[in-house]
């Protein structure tokens, strides 16, 4: 029992065990000098009689018989069972606090289990923050390691998201998360000597990751790569929306197609149904490499529903879209998202019952080459 004791009076906070011997030296050095000139007892004794007082163990060696040596004995009891309760207090409230952690680290852990396919965001500052939000508009599985628990304040923990506060070096968490199920690593933080240690350290395990890191400097580019990093991208050129699509490179499917614009919304369906997001939407002007880019970011389906609504009641805008399309020949390419290989092959399969697939993952300057010829063949 006193091993036990010891032990957790050893993991209190260094405030508590301070404050906790003031009071005990204060307690009895009172019980000390009110034995020696109330009791009028020799030092040995008052040593003695303070401790068995405030231990309430009261052998009666020593009674107290008159009434100031009374009122001395009962306030020193009362401060030995004061000072026992909070003793007692703390190591309790201690415990509390350490199972309170490790049932949200439990949590946590099964959480992580549970998850499939999940993105790691190592840092959560400015750059990490617009990953994250990227991420979380397409629904993905987000587990943030950040050692600052400020930055984190103000997310809230779901089925999907799963906030670690610590380091991410430490214990080998990132290389322990960093296995099968993780889609991708996003290093993010604002020290390139961290992100090229968590680099180093997922790749050493990891042989298969997919790293996407942040340079805050140019000059670490190179570092970064011969570390391991898949993609390094630096906020002097693209910001963290760049981030993300470069971490969900190994996910991401550009599908060049021929429809007019009233097949619109039947295409739409079948990106949703497959879990995926589109991204955005290209248009290819014949022989010209440059695109006509809409940012769409959308995987619901009711996005889809209310743009088609939308043509429905407004000629004018429906007229404007079905000019681009005639003026890019029908032809136009989709940037999806999506969880994996497996479901694009599913995609392309439904989409090639629905449209004209021209071509996957093609360049702007194939597709140029392409567009070029079908104006020379007319």
């Amino acid at each position: 029992m006193r091993k036990i004791t010891f032990k957790i009076l050893t993991k209190l906070p260094t405030k508590y065990i301070s404050s906790g011997l003031i009071i005990i030296m204060a307690i009895f050095i009172y019980g000390i000098l009110g034995s020696y000139f109330i009791m009028d007892l020799n030092l040995i004794d008052s040593i003695y009689y303070a401790t068995i007082t405030m231990a309430t163990v009261g052998y009666g060696d020593y009674l107290p018989q008159t009434g100031i040596e009374k009122l001395f004995a009962t306030s020193l009891a009362l401060a030995g069972v004061a000072l026992l309760a909070y003793v007692f207090n703390m190591m309790l409230t201690n415990f509390q606090e350490k199972m309170t952690k490790y049932s949200k680290g439990a949590r946590k852990l099964k959480a992580i289990e549970n998850m499939e396919d999940y993105y790691i965001i190592c840092g959560l500052g400015r750059v990490g923050k617009v990953v994250f939000d990227e991420l979380t508009d397409r629904n993905q599985n987000v587990i943030v390691i950040e050692k600052d628990k400020e930055k984190c304040e103000n997310i809230e923990e779901k089925k999907n998201i799963v906030i670690l506060n610590g380091d991410a070096i430490e214990n080998d968490l990132i290389a322990k998360l960093a296995g099968t199920k993780c889609r991708s690593v996003i290093v993010c933080t604002g020290d390139d000597v961290t992100n090229l240690f968590i680099v180093l350290t997922i790749r050493e395990t990891n042989p298969d990751a997919w790293i996407v890191s942040r340079a805050s400097k140019l000059e670490n580019i190179k570092r970064l790569k011969k570390a391991g990093a898949n993609k390094i991208v630096s906020p002097e050129v693209i910001g963290g929306e760049g981030l993300y699509y470069e971490s969900a490179s190994p996910h991401l499917l550009r599908v060049t197609v021929r429809h007019n614009s009233d097949e619109i919304y039947e295409e739409f369906k079948i990106i949703t149904k497959h879990g995926c997001t589109l991204e955005n939407i290209e248009y290819h002007l014949p022989g010209i490499e440059t695109t006509l880019t809409r940012q769409i970011k959308t995987m619901n389906i009711a996005d889809g529903q209310r743009f088609v609504n939308r043509l429905s009641i407004h000629d004018d805008q429906k007229q404007a879209l079905d000019n681009l399309y005639r003026s890019a020949n029908n032809i136009h390419s989709h940037l999806i998202s999506g969880p994996n290989n497996t479901t694009f092959d599913k995609l392309l399969e439904d989409l090639r019952k629905q449209e004209e697939i021209i071509g996957v993952n093609l360049s702007n300057e194939e597709i140029a080459k392409l567009t070029q010829k079908e104006i020379l063949n007319k």
